[in-house]
């Protein structure tokens, strides 16, 4: 369903009109245009938003003709839409919300999929700064009946046959029970001249309805695919299709259907008690009452698990997002008593509490709530938990908890931070590892500066937020053996001074090196400078205070350092119990300069041009030992090279060389003397051999 020719005008003006401001640094959307069918779509605005009001309007699209965009009444919602708008760093997140139910929209119609649209509306979402219009963003809706979204399933018991025997479903692309599942063309429910619509665009094998396609491996597969080798007949598979791999190949499981259709986490009431046989890797921590000591977690699919049980020996630092309208403290925390066999039975948590020192890093306002007289009230921002352990047993339980006190009212969302961290019970700090003694993949790599009396720290890298500006970004430790790529903007100016340039771009790329030295292990002592600590090599170090000659032109700035090469060479040093052990051998710096140029528009204006900055990390595996060098003949006859091709001449006689340890060589040799006997005897007894012997007799 396409725009009148006034409305396409439309959408190409906000556009066009979104593109020119990105570029000039002004009130924009992204994306200017939404295509809605659902009940609620967002969009970004970007820019300067301080004092930014939006409001929505629904615009009536008569004759064919929309109206022009004002912002004069500025209203946050209608009589069926509302908006609401969500604070962040140098960006506003705008929600648009359908306020009614989407059941009636279905309700008088008596297709299992309708081909016009319930609701067909067009909206207008207005930025406005000082009562003047600043962004716009066009929202089309077209909400359909029965859809997807909207229906409601059968809660029909549904006879799930033995996956082991026949296919879960002839059509497997078929989701919705009494609608129509758009692209699933074995859809039973799909009118005709709804199908002609995706017909080209249908889901293909078996989750498209092909549940018995015939296998590579079947004979009858082989008359019909090409390229396939001569001896496919010997060996292919004589097999109806009804026995098919692809059984079970959707579902596995219990073939009868679960009673319960609530979407909540199974939580195993009968918890499993290991605490009176110690502790294992992985195994749920007991509490006195039998129950998970549980810490909110973040599952696999993003979703904050608030009662997920904490696993022993399992490290883990999530954030949880939390509307505080719906925000309920957990209790537990302070009288919790974990079940220990080994020191009496019990160990309680020391709990110790500080204050949030700001609070805008947590809590995201959407509005200034009221001070009504009400008590405010306490919530948890972070909570940091150090188990200490000892074999299989928890000896002790740390717990810092960093709360702020908001008012009782407040509306808003919430981050929450949960740290769990297992040190042995012998560490005299709470200092981690990165790995014992090699590196771990993952672990940040560890540091020092010597010219400072807190010598302990990390390389970083930097974390962007909002418009990508230096000055808002934050820094991130770099993992060992993650290769990695950041950068962020510097604002600069027509008149800017080149030197305060340099010294400004040098500065903020060495803020991401401050060490002296790297750990060669992951265990390092940061107290012995000899325990395996390599100093960091700069490479071309730029000097700030330079000024070329050619930098005094206005607008223009020459070798300006833009970019920091990270490069770190590892190898690996052995294995401790079968795991391979790595380690760093050395670490090199390097910048690289860049001749910078004021951007100008039509017309050169007096706003700040952005210059990009970036750092990139790089680790380069050395081998332990130097490979052999190729031989002539392996330089010249590569057919022969048995890691070039799939056929290697040269190991044909190879369970006879001292390469192959399968097997004793003197037992090899014997198999060997064996089996060229029975060709002997398969030669001399083949009917060429003897009708030679009856030639000569």
């Amino acid at each position: 369903m396409g725009f009148q020719p006034p409305a396409a005008l439309l959408l190409r003006l906000f556009l066009l009109q979104g593109i020119l401001r990105l570029l000039w640094g002004d009130l924009a959307f992204i994306p200017p245009f939404i295509r809605m069918s659902g009940p609620a779509v967002s969009a970004s605005l970007v820019g300067d938003t301080e004092g930014v009001t939006v409001s929505l309007a629904v615009l009536q699209d008569e004759a064919g003709i929309l109206p022009i965009p004002t912002c004069g009444v500025l209203n946050n919602e209608t009589e069926d839409w509302s908006v609401t708008v969500i604070p962040g760093a140098k960006v506003l997140e705008v929600t648009v919300r359908w306020k009614r139910s989407l059941d009636w929209c279905s309700s008088n119609e008596t297709d299992s999929f309708s081909e016009s649209p319930c609701i067909l509306q067009t909206l207008l979402v207005s930025a406005s700064h000082n009562s003047s219009c600043s962004a716009h963003l066009l929202i089309q809706v077209e909400i359909y009946a029965n859809s997807s979204l909207t229906h409601n399933a059968s809660e029909n018991v549904t006879v799930i046959p033995n996956q082991v025997y026949q296919p879960l479903g002839p059509c497997p692309c078929n989701l919705t029970a009494g609608a129509c599942d758009v692209r699933c063309c074995c859809d039973q429910e799909c009118s005709s001249n709804l199908t002609t619509l995706f017909r080209r665009s249908c889901f293909t094998g078996v989750f498209g309805g092909d549940v018995n396609p015939p296998f590579d491996q079947l004979c009858s597969a082989g008359t019909t695919t090409r390229g396939v080798p001569d001896w496919f007949p010997f060996l292919c598979v004589q097999s109806p299709l009804a026995n098919t791999p692809f059984l079970g190949y959707f579902y596995h499981g219990a073939v009868s259907p679960k009673q319960d259709s609530s979407f909540e986490v199974y939580v195993d009431t009968d918890a499993k008690d290991f605490a009176d046989f110690g502790y294992k890797q992985g195994d749920p921590i007991m509490t006195v009452k039998k129950a998970y000591f549980t810490i909110p977690q973040v599952s696999l699919a993003g979703q904050c698990m608030q009662n997920a049980p904490v696993a022993f020996l399992h490290n883990f630092d999530v954030k949880c997002i939390t509307n505080l309208e719906l925000y309920q403290e957990r209790d537990g925390i302070i009288n919790a008593k974990i079940k220990n066999v080994a020191l009496g039975g019990i160990v309680t948590p020391k709990v110790i509490y500080e204050e949030a020192t700001d609070l805008d890093k947590f809590i995201t306002n959407t509005e200034t709530p009221l001070n009504n007289g009400s008590a405010p009230r306490i919530v948890n921002v972070e909570e940091h938990y150090i188990f200490k352990w000892n074999n299989n047993t928890i000896s002790e339980i740390n717990v810092k908890i960093i709360r702020a006190e908001i008012n009782a009212h407040q509306k808003g969302i919430m981050t929450q931070r949960f740290v769990v961290k297992f040190l042995s019970y012998n560490s005299g700090n709470e200092e981690e590892l990165s790995g014992n003694p090699g590196y771990q993949l993952g672990k940040p790599v560890r540091a020092l500066n010597t010219n400072r009396m807190n010598n302990v720290t990390t390389l970083h890298l930097w974390q962007l937020a909002g418009r990508g500006l230096c000055t808002s970004a934050t820094f991130k430790p770099i993992l060992f053996g993650e290769n990695v790529l950041s950068g962020c903007l510097l604002e600069v100016r027509i008149n800017e001074n080149c030197t305060q340039l340099r010294e400004n771009a040098v500065e903020r790329l060495d803020s991401l090196i401050q060490a002296t030295h790297v750990a060669m292990r992951g265990n390092s002592n940061y107290a012995d400078l000899s325990d395996g600590w390599l100093e960091i090599i700069r490479v071309d170090a730029p000097d700030p205070g330079a000024d070329p000659l050619a930098s005094s032109v206005n607008g223009m700035c020459l070798d300006i350092p833009a970019h920091l090469s990270i490069r770190i060479l590892i190898s690996d040093a052995g294995a401790v119990e079968g795991i391979t052990q790595q380690e760093i051998l050395g670490v090199e710096t390097r910048f690289s300069s860049v001749n910078w140029q004021y951007q100008c528009g039509l017309t050169c204006e007096h706003k700040a041009d952005l210059l990009p900055i970036s750092a990139s990390v790089q680790f380069i595996k050395i081998p332990a030992q130097l490979p052999h060098p190729l031989t002539r003949f392996q330089i010249n006859y590569t057919e022969y090279d048995c890691n070039r091709n799939e056929v290697c001449w040269p190991q044909l006689l190879y369970p006879w060389t001292q390469y192959y340890q399968g097997e004793l060589h003197s037992q090899c040799v014997a198999k060997g003397l064996l089996l060229l006997l029975f060709l002997t005897l398969a030669l001399f007894l083949s009917n060429p051999w003897t009708r030679i012997c009856k030639a000569h007799s």
